[in-house]
């Protein structure tokens, strides 16, 4: 009969590798600690506290009233003990009440005469004599979410996004009947089809990271979120069944489109929200116009096989449906914080599907016996990113 006796050597072994371990991290906190208390020796030179206000959202939910959200960007607490609008001093409420704590937030509400469609100024002032201004460009009525709104603004982002995608399926049919190196030649569009979407949803990214506050560090989250993105997509991809392939390949293709696509409907929803009607209609036009090359690159990979019109239908689902969720969130209750982590995922996804395609290209091409880097490949890749610079024309005006 044996018995399993614990090794007193290995014991003492391992409690001194974690004591190690531990070791430093106590040491470091131990200086933190002192830095805090003696602030480095250097508190003398420190001067006044630097105070920053992220004003968020602004709203005008009825008549008369004016409501926005601020969270305190600064290193200390900070007070909001006036607030101007048009460059009178006007009274106000905070929820909370009080001083703002460090990286917390609070709703002020300003009981002001706003007049529809004209332009206001409102100016925060602090303890110290900081001053923070936000401008309201066009005052209207914030939409209040009620069926029949939600009902028109699910079928704006049903125009925007699925409708256009279904379309530009449609032509599978036909790319079904070319030959490979023309085949190929459309596949090297949907990379640069898929480059262009990268690099928008990019810029998109940055321009909802603008509105953040400076601990959310933005341009980094949203480069570290799309690389783990990348990572996580790659790690899966190498488990895959190499059966499963090209309908996989369409719909993470799709998925990144879907991501991308939420953004546009992100805008929309906030132009109109925001009473620019004539920008919000503008937008419909130009992603309803741009959003159809979209469907080209999902259908691309699925030239050899025909999955079924139930795939086709998901896959459509995927890449347009975003749209209309991100037209609900823009128009009724936009947040730059989710705004941004969404559309950096999609930045990975897409970034991941850029590499598959491309390696599918490359294998094509070997398969003809074709240069990789041949006029055909580099035409496709150019008309893939002219049809979307030039489509984007509507939206870029």
């Amino acid at each position: 009969m044996s018995t399993n006796v614990p090794n007193p050597a290995k014991t003492g072994t391992a409690s001194s590798l974690w004591g190690l371990a531990i070791l430093p991290v106590l040491l470091l906190g131990a200086v933190l600690a002192y830095l805090v208390a003696t602030g480095g020796g250097l508190k003398g030179l420190s001067g006044l506290p630097v105070e920053q206000l992220n004003i968020g959202r602004i709203t005008l939910p009825e008549r008369g009233v004016i409501t926005m959200q601020v969270v305190n960007d600064s290193p200390q607490t900070m007070t909001i003990p006036q607030v101007m609008v048009d460059d009178a001093f006007w009274n106000f409420t905070a929820d909370p009440p009080g001083p703002i704590p460090r990286l917390g937030s609070t709703t002020i509400t300003i009981p002001y005469p706003w007049v529809e469609g004209e332009a206001h100024s409102i100016t925060l002032l602090s303890t110290l004599g900081a001053t923070f201004t936000a401008t309201i460009p066009v005052a209207t009525l914030t939409p209040q979410l009620s069926g029949s709104l939600f009902a028109r603004f699910g079928l704006v982002g049903l125009y925007v996004g699925l409708v256009p995608v279904l379309l530009g399926m449609l032509w599978y049919p036909w790319m079904r009947r070319l030959s490979g190196r023309a085949m190929n030649f459309i596949l090297s569009l949907t990379v640069g089809l898929l480059v262009y979407l990268a690099i928008g949803t990019w810029l998109d990214a940055q321009e909802f990271a603008v509105g953040l506050p400076a601990f959310w560090q933005g341009t980094p989250a949203i480069t570290l979120i799309a690389v783990l993105t990348v990572g996580v997509l790659l790690a899966i991809s190498g488990k895959r069944n190499a059966d499963e392939q090209p309908l996989g390949l369409s719909y993470r293709i799709a998925t990144g489109i879907g991501l991308h696509n939420l953004g546009e409907g992100l805008a929309i929803g906030a132009a109109f929200a925001m009473g620019e009607g004539a920008l919000g209609t503008f937008l419909i036009l130009g992603f309803t116009l741009h959003n159809i090359t979209e469907g080209i690159g999902i259908v691309a990979p699925l030239v050899k096989r025909n999955p079924g019109l139930k795939q086709f239908f998901l896959l459509a689902l995927i890449a347009g449906g975003p749209a209309i969720l991100g037209t609900w969130i823009g128009g009724f209750a936009f947040n730059p914080v989710l705004s941004t982590v969404f559309l950096a995922i999609g930045l990975g996804a897409i970034v991941q599907v850029v590499w598959e395609v491309g390696q599918l290209v490359v294998r094509n091409t070997a398969r003809l016996g074709l240069p990789v880097a041949g006029w055909s490949n580099f035409g496709g890749f150019t008309a893939g990113v002219a049809l979307m610079y030039f489509t984007a024309f509507m939206v870029k005006f």
